[in-house]
Protein backbone atom coordinates (compact mmCIF):
# COMPACT_ATOMS: atom_id res chain seq x y z
CA UNK A 1 0.00 0.00 0.00
CA UNK A 2 1.48 3.31 -0.62
CA UNK A 3 2.49 5.88 1.79
CA UNK A 4 -0.66 8.56 1.25
CA UNK A 5 -3.70 5.57 1.34
CA UNK A 6 -1.84 4.61 4.74
CA UNK A 7 -2.30 8.13 5.94
CA UNK A 8 -6.19 7.81 4.66
CA UNK A 9 -6.83 4.65 6.47
CA UNK A 10 -5.01 5.43 9.64
CA UNK A 11 -7.40 8.89 9.46
CA UNK A 12 -10.45 7.65 8.89
CA UNK A 13 -9.95 4.78 11.30
CA UNK A 14 -9.09 7.50 14.03
CA UNK A 15 -12.33 9.13 13.14
CA UNK A 16 -15.10 6.12 13.18
CA UNK A 17 -13.49 5.34 16.52
CA UNK A 18 -13.59 8.82 18.28
CA UNK A 19 -17.61 8.92 16.58
CA UNK A 20 -17.55 5.31 18.31
CA UNK A 21 -17.11 7.04 21.36
CA UNK A 22 -18.93 10.41 21.21
CA UNK A 23 -22.18 10.15 23.32
CA UNK A 24 -25.43 10.13 22.07
CA UNK A 25 -27.24 13.71 23.26
CA UNK A 26 -28.98 15.89 20.71
CA UNK A 27 -27.60 18.48 18.32
CA UNK A 28 -27.76 21.54 20.05
CA UNK A 29 -26.57 24.64 17.76
CA UNK A 30 -28.32 28.13 17.58
CA UNK A 31 -31.30 27.12 15.91
CA UNK A 32 -31.52 24.02 18.34
CA UNK A 33 -31.43 26.01 21.44
CA UNK A 34 -33.70 28.69 20.38
CA UNK A 35 -36.79 26.51 19.09
CA UNK A 36 -36.09 23.46 21.64
CA UNK A 37 -36.12 21.01 18.88
CA UNK A 38 -33.37 18.55 17.78
CA UNK A 39 -31.39 19.44 14.61
CA UNK A 40 -33.45 16.56 12.98
CA UNK A 41 -36.99 19.07 13.61
CA UNK A 42 -36.04 20.62 10.56
CA UNK A 43 -33.24 18.71 8.87
CA UNK A 44 -33.38 15.55 6.78
CA UNK A 45 -29.49 15.72 7.93
CA UNK A 46 -27.86 18.95 7.38
CA UNK A 47 -28.19 20.69 5.35
CA UNK A 48 -31.09 19.68 3.64
CA UNK A 49 -34.51 21.01 5.07
CA UNK A 50 -37.78 19.32 5.44
CA UNK A 51 -40.63 20.70 5.71
CA UNK A 52 -40.81 21.87 8.71
CA UNK A 53 -37.48 23.33 8.44
CA UNK A 54 -38.21 25.24 4.83
CA UNK A 55 -40.96 26.74 7.15
CA UNK A 56 -38.69 27.80 9.77
CA UNK A 57 -36.59 29.74 6.89
CA UNK A 58 -39.55 31.47 5.17
CA UNK A 59 -40.94 32.75 8.53
CA UNK A 60 -36.89 34.45 9.20
CA UNK A 61 -35.89 31.82 11.38
CA UNK A 62 -37.78 33.82 14.15
CA UNK A 63 -39.91 30.24 15.90
CA UNK A 64 -39.04 29.90 19.74
CA UNK A 65 -40.09 28.44 22.40
CA UNK A 66 -41.83 30.08 25.05
CA UNK A 67 -40.64 32.16 27.96
CA UNK A 68 -36.92 32.64 25.79
CA UNK A 69 -37.09 36.40 25.40
CA UNK A 70 -37.35 39.56 26.74
CA UNK A 71 -40.31 41.59 25.99
CA UNK A 72 -42.01 45.07 26.79
CA UNK A 73 -44.89 46.21 25.58
CA UNK A 74 -45.26 49.72 23.62
CA UNK A 75 -47.01 52.52 22.84
CA UNK A 76 -46.99 56.34 20.97
CA UNK A 77 -43.87 57.01 22.70
CA UNK A 78 -42.13 53.82 23.76
CA UNK A 79 -40.60 51.58 21.41
CA UNK A 80 -41.11 47.96 22.77
CA UNK A 81 -38.64 45.13 23.28
CA UNK A 82 -38.68 41.66 22.15
CA UNK A 83 -35.21 39.94 22.24
CA UNK A 84 -33.41 36.45 22.87
CA UNK A 85 -32.14 35.97 26.50
CA UNK A 86 -29.01 35.22 24.93
CA UNK A 87 -27.25 35.70 21.58
CA UNK A 88 -28.25 32.89 18.89
CA UNK A 89 -24.53 32.26 18.38
CA UNK A 90 -23.15 28.75 16.99
CA UNK A 91 -20.30 27.39 15.73
CA UNK A 92 -18.54 24.39 13.22
CA UNK A 93 -15.39 23.09 12.66
CA UNK A 94 -14.30 20.96 9.71
CA UNK A 95 -11.40 18.48 9.20
CA UNK A 96 -10.78 17.33 5.73
CA UNK A 97 -8.40 14.79 3.83
CA UNK A 98 -8.54 15.27 0.04
CA UNK A 99 -6.56 12.30 -2.11
CA UNK A 100 -6.09 12.33 -6.16
CA UNK A 101 -6.03 9.94 -8.15
CA UNK A 102 -3.02 11.38 -9.51
CA UNK A 103 -1.06 13.78 -7.88
CA UNK A 104 -0.96 17.65 -9.47
CA UNK A 105 2.68 18.25 -11.37
CA UNK A 106 5.27 19.15 -8.41
CA UNK A 107 2.87 18.81 -4.98
CA UNK A 108 2.27 16.18 -2.88
CA UNK A 109 -0.81 14.03 -2.40
CA UNK A 110 -3.00 13.45 0.24
CA UNK A 111 -3.76 17.05 1.10
CA UNK A 112 -4.59 17.31 5.23
CA UNK A 113 -6.16 19.98 6.85
CA UNK A 114 -6.87 20.83 10.30
CA UNK A 115 -8.72 22.63 10.52
CA UNK A 116 -10.01 23.25 6.83
CA UNK A 117 -12.03 25.74 8.04
CA UNK A 118 -13.87 27.09 11.25
CA UNK A 119 -17.35 29.11 11.47
CA UNK A 120 -19.33 31.69 13.36
CA UNK A 121 -22.90 31.71 13.29
CA UNK A 122 -25.31 34.55 14.61
CA UNK A 123 -28.02 32.53 13.61
CA UNK A 124 -31.73 33.07 15.14
CA UNK A 125 -34.59 35.34 16.49
CA UNK A 126 -33.17 39.16 16.33
CA UNK A 127 -36.76 40.23 17.39
CA UNK A 128 -40.35 39.57 16.40
CA UNK A 129 -40.28 39.52 13.04
CA UNK A 130 -36.12 39.31 12.19
CA UNK A 131 -34.38 36.69 11.82
CA UNK A 132 -30.75 35.62 10.11
CA UNK A 133 -28.63 33.01 8.94
CA UNK A 134 -25.14 35.15 9.05
CA UNK A 135 -22.19 32.97 8.82
CA UNK A 136 -18.36 33.91 9.06
CA UNK A 137 -15.71 31.62 8.23
CA UNK A 138 -11.71 31.34 8.93
CA UNK A 139 -10.44 29.65 5.69
CA UNK A 140 -7.12 28.05 7.01
CA UNK A 141 -5.63 28.13 3.46
CA UNK A 142 -6.40 31.62 2.69
CA UNK A 143 -5.66 32.49 6.79
CA UNK A 144 -8.22 35.12 7.18
CA UNK A 145 -11.66 35.66 8.42
CA UNK A 146 -14.53 36.99 6.26
CA UNK A 147 -18.07 36.98 5.36
CA UNK A 148 -19.96 33.47 4.24
CA UNK A 149 -23.02 32.90 2.67
CA UNK A 150 -25.78 35.48 4.68
CA UNK A 151 -29.51 35.91 4.78
CA UNK A 152 -31.13 38.24 7.16
CA UNK A 153 -34.87 38.34 6.70
CA UNK A 154 -38.04 40.17 7.59
CA UNK A 155 -40.83 38.09 7.88
CA UNK A 156 -44.72 38.18 8.77
CA UNK A 157 -48.16 36.91 7.13
CA UNK A 158 -51.68 37.61 6.64
CA UNK A 159 -55.00 35.74 5.51
CA UNK A 160 -56.18 36.58 1.87
CA UNK A 161 -59.61 35.22 2.12
CA UNK A 162 -59.00 31.96 3.44
CA UNK A 163 -55.53 31.11 2.71
CA UNK A 164 -52.54 32.08 3.87
CA UNK A 165 -49.70 34.37 2.67
CA UNK A 166 -46.42 34.51 4.23
CA UNK A 167 -43.86 37.45 2.93
CA UNK A 168 -40.97 38.83 3.82
CA UNK A 169 -37.74 40.84 2.96
CA UNK A 170 -34.30 39.97 2.28
CA UNK A 171 -30.53 40.59 2.63
CA UNK A 172 -27.97 38.56 1.43
CA UNK A 173 -24.77 38.10 -0.43
CA UNK A 174 -25.11 35.03 -2.65
CA UNK A 175 -27.98 34.66 -5.11
CA UNK A 176 -30.09 31.34 -4.39
CA UNK A 177 -28.88 31.02 -1.01
CA UNK A 178 -32.60 32.51 0.10
CA UNK A 179 -33.76 29.28 -1.55
CA UNK A 180 -35.92 26.66 0.83
CA UNK A 181 -34.84 23.52 -1.37
CA UNK A 182 -32.14 21.80 -1.49
CA UNK A 183 -31.33 21.54 -6.09
CA UNK A 184 -30.16 25.24 -6.46
CA UNK A 185 -26.78 25.90 -6.11
CA UNK A 186 -25.90 27.56 -2.92
CA UNK A 187 -27.41 24.28 -0.49
CA UNK A 188 -27.51 22.02 -3.41
CA UNK A 189 -25.42 19.09 -3.86
CA UNK A 190 -22.77 18.04 -3.33
CA UNK A 191 -23.25 19.06 0.42
CA UNK A 192 -19.53 18.95 0.65
CA UNK A 193 -16.56 20.00 -1.27
CA UNK A 194 -12.78 19.59 -1.24
CA UNK A 195 -11.00 23.51 -1.33
CA UNK A 196 -7.86 22.06 -2.74
CA UNK A 197 -8.64 19.18 -5.53
CA UNK A 198 -9.44 20.16 -9.01
CA UNK A 199 -12.44 21.36 -10.16
CA UNK A 200 -13.74 22.09 -14.13
CA UNK A 201 -13.36 25.63 -15.00
CA UNK A 202 -16.37 26.59 -16.76
CA UNK A 203 -19.92 27.07 -14.61
CA UNK A 204 -22.58 29.70 -15.26
CA UNK A 205 -22.04 32.79 -13.19
CA UNK A 206 -25.39 31.39 -10.79
CA UNK A 207 -23.25 28.59 -9.51
CA UNK A 208 -21.58 30.75 -7.00
CA UNK A 209 -19.85 32.70 -9.33
CA UNK A 210 -20.87 35.44 -7.26
CA UNK A 211 -21.07 34.58 -3.75
CA UNK A 212 -20.28 36.60 -0.64
CA UNK A 213 -18.81 39.11 -3.64
CA UNK A 214 -22.10 40.70 -3.74
CA UNK A 215 -24.83 42.45 -1.79
CA UNK A 216 -28.64 41.90 -2.57
CA UNK A 217 -32.15 42.91 -1.09
CA UNK A 218 -35.33 41.02 -2.01
CA UNK A 219 -38.74 40.11 -1.31
CA UNK A 220 -40.64 36.84 -1.53
CA UNK A 221 -43.59 35.66 -0.42
CA UNK A 222 -45.52 31.80 -0.37
CA UNK A 223 -49.25 31.70 -1.16
CA UNK A 224 -51.30 29.10 1.07
CA UNK A 225 -48.22 26.60 1.39
CA UNK A 226 -48.19 26.02 -2.44
CA UNK A 227 -46.65 29.21 -4.59
CA UNK A 228 -43.82 30.32 -4.00
CA UNK A 229 -41.79 33.59 -5.41
CA UNK A 230 -38.95 35.60 -4.91
CA UNK A 231 -37.43 38.72 -6.76
CA UNK A 232 -33.96 40.45 -5.52
CA UNK A 233 -31.70 42.65 -7.04
CA UNK A 234 -27.68 42.47 -6.35
CA UNK A 235 -24.76 44.80 -6.92
CA UNK A 236 -21.10 44.23 -6.85
CA UNK A 237 -19.48 44.75 -3.22
CA UNK A 238 -16.12 43.54 -2.75
CA UNK A 239 -14.73 42.60 0.53
CA UNK A 240 -11.62 43.87 1.39
CA UNK A 241 -11.40 46.37 -1.44
CA UNK A 242 -11.84 49.98 -0.87
CA UNK A 243 -15.11 51.88 -1.49
CA UNK A 244 -16.37 53.01 -3.66
CA UNK A 245 -15.42 50.63 -6.19
CA UNK A 246 -13.02 51.26 -9.00
CA UNK A 247 -13.35 47.80 -10.40
CA UNK A 248 -9.85 46.94 -10.62
CA UNK A 249 -8.58 43.61 -10.32
CA UNK A 250 -12.09 42.13 -10.43
CA UNK A 251 -13.78 39.86 -12.87
CA UNK A 252 -17.31 40.93 -12.53
CA UNK A 253 -18.19 44.56 -11.71
CA UNK A 254 -22.07 44.67 -11.91
CA UNK A 255 -23.34 47.43 -13.78
CA UNK A 256 -26.66 49.01 -12.76
CA UNK A 257 -28.43 45.97 -11.04
CA UNK A 258 -28.35 42.29 -11.77
CA UNK A 259 -31.87 41.31 -10.98
CA UNK A 260 -32.32 37.56 -9.65
CA UNK A 261 -35.85 35.67 -9.28
CA UNK A 262 -37.39 32.64 -8.18
CA UNK A 263 -40.66 30.43 -9.04
CA UNK A 264 -41.84 27.59 -7.28
CA UNK A 265 -44.75 25.31 -6.72
CA UNK A 266 -44.46 22.84 -3.71
CA UNK A 267 -46.91 19.94 -2.76
CA UNK A 268 -46.46 18.50 0.82
CA UNK A 269 -48.16 15.66 2.40
CA UNK A 270 -47.71 13.24 5.19
CA UNK A 271 -45.35 11.08 2.91
CA UNK A 272 -44.34 13.02 0.22
CA UNK A 273 -43.21 16.49 -1.03
CA UNK A 274 -42.80 17.94 -4.15
CA UNK A 275 -41.34 21.38 -5.11
CA UNK A 276 -41.16 21.82 -9.06
CA UNK A 277 -39.49 25.30 -9.85
CA UNK A 278 -37.41 27.65 -12.32
CA UNK A 279 -35.08 30.35 -11.11
CA UNK A 280 -32.89 32.86 -13.28
CA UNK A 281 -30.39 36.03 -13.34
CA UNK A 282 -28.90 38.58 -15.61
CA UNK A 283 -26.32 40.72 -15.08
CA UNK A 284 -24.40 42.91 -17.37
CA UNK A 285 -20.59 43.38 -15.49
CA UNK A 286 -17.35 45.58 -16.66
CA UNK A 287 -14.35 43.05 -16.16
CA UNK A 288 -11.26 45.15 -14.02
CA UNK A 289 -13.71 48.57 -14.89
CA UNK A 290 -16.86 50.53 -13.85
CA UNK A 291 -16.79 52.34 -17.43
CA UNK A 292 -17.02 51.02 -21.02
CA UNK A 293 -18.57 48.23 -22.87
CA UNK A 294 -20.02 45.28 -20.63
CA UNK A 295 -20.05 41.57 -20.73
CA UNK A 296 -23.82 40.32 -20.65
CA UNK A 297 -24.95 37.12 -19.22
CA UNK A 298 -28.62 35.89 -18.65
CA UNK A 299 -28.84 32.34 -16.48
CA UNK A 300 -32.07 30.46 -16.19
CA UNK A 301 -33.38 26.81 -16.36
CA UNK A 302 -35.78 24.37 -13.81
CA UNK A 303 -35.32 22.81 -11.09
CA UNK A 304 -36.94 19.72 -9.32
CA UNK A 305 -36.87 18.33 -5.77
CA UNK A 306 -38.94 15.00 -4.33
CA UNK A 307 -38.90 13.26 -0.68
CA UNK A 308 -41.09 10.42 0.00
CA UNK A 309 -40.91 8.95 3.95
CA UNK A 310 -40.27 5.44 3.64
CA UNK A 311 -40.91 4.53 7.52
CA UNK A 312 -38.48 6.28 9.57
CA UNK A 313 -35.95 6.69 6.46
CA UNK A 314 -36.14 9.63 3.70
CA UNK A 315 -35.99 9.12 -0.19
CA UNK A 316 -34.63 11.97 -2.20
CA UNK A 317 -34.15 12.87 -5.70
CA UNK A 318 -33.25 16.28 -7.11
CA UNK A 319 -31.95 17.51 -10.42
CA UNK A 320 -31.85 21.03 -11.99
CA UNK A 321 -30.67 22.58 -15.00
CA UNK A 322 -29.00 26.01 -15.97
CA UNK A 323 -28.46 27.85 -19.22
CA UNK A 324 -26.39 30.48 -19.46
CA UNK A 325 -26.52 33.11 -22.72
CA UNK A 326 -23.63 35.66 -22.99
CA UNK A 327 -22.48 38.56 -25.17
CA UNK A 328 -19.03 39.22 -23.96
CA UNK A 329 -18.32 42.06 -25.83
CA UNK A 330 -16.18 43.85 -23.40
CA UNK A 331 -13.67 40.57 -23.02
CA UNK A 332 -13.94 40.15 -26.89
CA UNK A 333 -12.77 43.90 -27.32
CA UNK A 334 -9.59 43.04 -24.77
CA UNK A 335 -8.95 40.23 -26.77
CA UNK A 336 -9.79 37.97 -23.75
CA UNK A 337 -12.28 35.78 -25.15
CA UNK A 338 -12.08 34.73 -29.38
CA UNK A 339 -15.58 35.62 -29.76
CA UNK A 340 -18.36 37.33 -28.10
CA UNK A 341 -21.15 35.35 -28.19
CA UNK A 342 -20.84 31.97 -25.50
CA UNK A 343 -23.46 29.60 -24.01
CA UNK A 344 -23.30 27.21 -21.11
CA UNK A 345 -25.41 24.37 -20.41
CA UNK A 346 -24.86 22.89 -16.32
CA UNK A 347 -27.42 20.06 -15.67
CA UNK A 348 -27.18 17.79 -12.26
CA UNK A 349 -29.11 15.10 -11.35
CA UNK A 350 -29.02 13.45 -7.72
CA UNK A 351 -30.36 10.79 -5.69
CA UNK A 352 -30.11 10.02 -1.86
CA UNK A 353 -31.26 7.83 0.87
CA UNK A 354 -31.62 9.11 4.28
CA UNK A 355 -31.51 5.98 6.64
CA UNK A 356 -33.41 7.01 9.36
CA UNK A 357 -31.16 10.59 10.37
CA UNK A 358 -27.73 8.74 10.87
CA UNK A 359 -26.57 7.97 7.36
CA UNK A 360 -26.87 9.17 4.12
CA UNK A 361 -26.02 8.05 0.76
CA UNK A 362 -26.34 9.33 -2.45
CA UNK A 363 -25.56 8.99 -5.95
CA UNK A 364 -25.28 11.81 -8.54
CA UNK A 365 -24.08 12.88 -11.91
CA UNK A 366 -23.09 16.40 -13.53
CA UNK A 367 -22.82 17.61 -17.13
CA UNK A 368 -21.58 20.71 -18.49
CA UNK A 369 -21.45 21.90 -22.36
CA UNK A 370 -20.93 24.74 -24.53
CA UNK A 371 -19.41 27.22 -26.98
CA UNK A 372 -15.48 25.85 -27.87
CA UNK A 373 -13.18 29.22 -26.97
CA UNK A 374 -9.76 28.70 -27.64
CA UNK A 375 -8.44 31.66 -25.92
CA UNK A 376 -11.50 31.66 -23.38
CA UNK A 377 -10.63 28.22 -21.87
CA UNK A 378 -6.42 28.08 -23.23
CA UNK A 379 -4.14 25.66 -22.68
CA UNK A 380 -2.63 25.22 -19.22
CA UNK A 381 -1.38 22.65 -16.68
CA UNK A 382 -3.97 20.74 -14.68
CA UNK A 383 -6.36 24.16 -14.94
CA UNK A 384 -6.97 24.37 -18.81
CA UNK A 385 -7.89 23.28 -21.67
CA UNK A 386 -6.64 21.80 -25.14
CA UNK A 387 -9.16 22.33 -27.37
CA UNK A 388 -10.58 24.97 -25.99
CA UNK A 389 -13.63 23.28 -24.93
CA UNK A 390 -15.57 23.37 -21.48
CA UNK A 391 -17.07 19.94 -21.50
CA UNK A 392 -16.94 18.34 -17.69
CA UNK A 393 -19.03 14.83 -16.79
CA UNK A 394 -18.76 12.86 -13.99
CA UNK A 395 -20.57 11.15 -11.22
CA UNK A 396 -20.44 12.15 -7.50
CA UNK A 397 -20.58 9.00 -4.67
CA UNK A 398 -21.23 10.04 -0.91
CA UNK A 399 -21.56 8.77 2.00
CA UNK A 400 -22.50 10.81 5.13
CA UNK A 401 -22.44 9.11 9.16
CA UNK A 402 -24.27 11.08 12.06
CA UNK A 403 -22.91 9.37 15.30
CA UNK A 404 -24.46 12.34 17.20
CA UNK A 405 -26.69 15.10 15.39
CA UNK A 406 -24.19 17.72 15.79
CA UNK A 407 -21.26 14.96 14.70
CA UNK A 408 -20.37 14.26 10.63
CA UNK A 409 -18.13 11.65 9.47
CA UNK A 410 -18.30 11.92 5.28
CA UNK A 411 -16.82 10.47 2.44
CA UNK A 412 -17.14 11.68 -1.16
CA UNK A 413 -16.00 10.10 -4.43
CA UNK A 414 -15.56 12.20 -7.77
CA UNK A 415 -14.93 10.54 -10.76
CA UNK A 416 -14.64 12.48 -14.26
CA UNK A 417 -15.40 10.89 -17.40
CA UNK A 418 -14.56 14.43 -19.02
CA UNK A 419 -12.60 17.44 -17.43
CA UNK A 420 -12.15 20.86 -19.40
CA UNK A 421 -12.97 19.21 -22.63
CA UNK A 422 -11.62 15.92 -23.05
CA UNK A 423 -10.90 12.33 -21.14
CA UNK A 424 -6.99 12.59 -22.23
CA UNK A 425 -4.26 14.98 -22.24
CA UNK A 426 -7.09 17.45 -21.79
CA UNK A 427 -4.77 20.26 -20.77
CA UNK A 428 -2.14 19.87 -23.20
CA UNK A 429 0.62 18.70 -20.43
CA UNK A 430 -0.29 15.11 -20.29
CA UNK A 431 -2.70 15.22 -17.41
CA UNK A 432 -6.07 13.03 -17.67
CA UNK A 433 -9.74 13.32 -16.86
CA UNK A 434 -9.11 10.86 -14.44
CA UNK A 435 -5.99 12.61 -12.77
CA UNK A 436 -8.45 14.44 -11.31
CA UNK A 437 -10.52 11.94 -9.77
CA UNK A 438 -10.94 13.04 -5.64
CA UNK A 439 -11.38 10.47 -2.53
CA UNK A 440 -12.67 13.39 -0.11
CA UNK A 441 -12.86 12.42 3.36
CA UNK A 442 -14.16 15.23 6.19
CA UNK A 443 -15.31 15.37 9.91
CA UNK A 444 -17.37 18.20 10.65
CA UNK A 445 -18.27 19.36 14.40
CA UNK A 446 -21.29 21.63 15.18
CA UNK A 447 -21.45 22.99 18.58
Amino acid sequence: MRRHYYYLFVLVLCLFLAAGSTPSAMALPSYARQTGLPCSGCHYTPPELNPAGRLFKLMGYIDRVKNDSITTSGDNRRAPLDMLKSLPLGAWFEASVTNLNSAEPGTQNGTAEFPQDFSLFLSGAWTSHVGSFFQVTYDAQADNLSMDNTDIRYANSKMIGQKELDWGITLNNNPTVEDLWNDTPAWGFPFILSDSAPTPTANPFLNGGLGQDVAGVGGYAMYNQHLYAVGSIYRSDHLGSPQPNAGTGAAINISGVAPYWRVAWQETNRLNDLEVGAYGMHMASMPNTVTGPTDDYTDFGPDLQYNRTIGRDVLSVRGSYLRENSDLVASFATHDVAQATHHLNEANANVEYHLGNRFAGALGWFSTTGTTDAVLYAPASVTGSANGSPKSRGLITYLSYWPAQNLELAAQYTAYTSFNGGSTNYDGSGRDASGNNTLYLLTRFVF
